[in-house]
């Protein structure tokens, strides 16, 4: 029998400075078996910096490692054209490529110790492509993802390159570097 996935609920009010977006979500999210918690806060950070875009509520988190032909998160109008394609991870230029030419907008969140070596990799190929790559600080979503629980109410606070996630006992930033592209859309 296949092992089942992990489900966390969050409560989370999001204060985005950055964008003059505030606004309050829950989120139910599988962990998939193979995913560690680092992966799963890496989606939900990217989630949190892109909600600004959700104006129609179609931002969603797809089945991830689970189908190998969808992206992490995307907004999926209703006529099926792509709007938004989130990669989470180090995905292969041919992957960005496609995202590339199937969605509106399309961004790369590179988020553990091997980012550097993979960017410097794939840098020169990604350089012709319209898409976004940012780099979370590794050891930021570590410490974040030892304080996290199955059932959790927090806020996020966006303010220049920095998500702060304040819980009623502990507060933890995440700051990210943009390797290419723009945030501001």
């Amino acid at each position: 029998m296949a092992i089942k996935p992990t489900i966390y609920k969050f409560n989370i009010s999001v204060s985005d400075f950055n964008h003059d977006y505030y606004d309050s979500v829950n989120l139910t999210i599988a962990l998939h078996p193979s995913e560690k918690i680092e992966r799963m806060m890496a989606r939900v950070s990217a989630y949190c910096l892109n909600l600004h875009q959700n104006a129609n509520d179609l931002m969603v988190f797809t089945k991830g490692l689970s189908a190998t032909e969808e992206p992490d998160i995307w907004i999926k109008e209703l006529d099926d054209q792509i709007t938004l394609w989130i990669d989470v991870g180090e995905p292969s230029f041919e992957r960005v490529k496609k995202s590339c030419r199937l969605a509106k907008k399309s961004y790369v969140y590179s988020f553990n110790s091997k980012s550097t070596v993979w960017w410097k990799q794939v840098q020169p190929q990604f350089q012709g492509l319209p898409v976004t790559v940012v780099s979370f600080d590794w050891e930021s979503v570590q410490k974040l993802s030892q304080s996290i629980s199955r059932t959790m109410e927090f806020s996020v606070s966006i303010n220049d390159d920095s998500l702060f996630f304040s819980t009623l006992n502990e507060q933890h930033e995440v700051s990210w570097k943009l390797l290419q592209g723009s945030l501001n859309n």
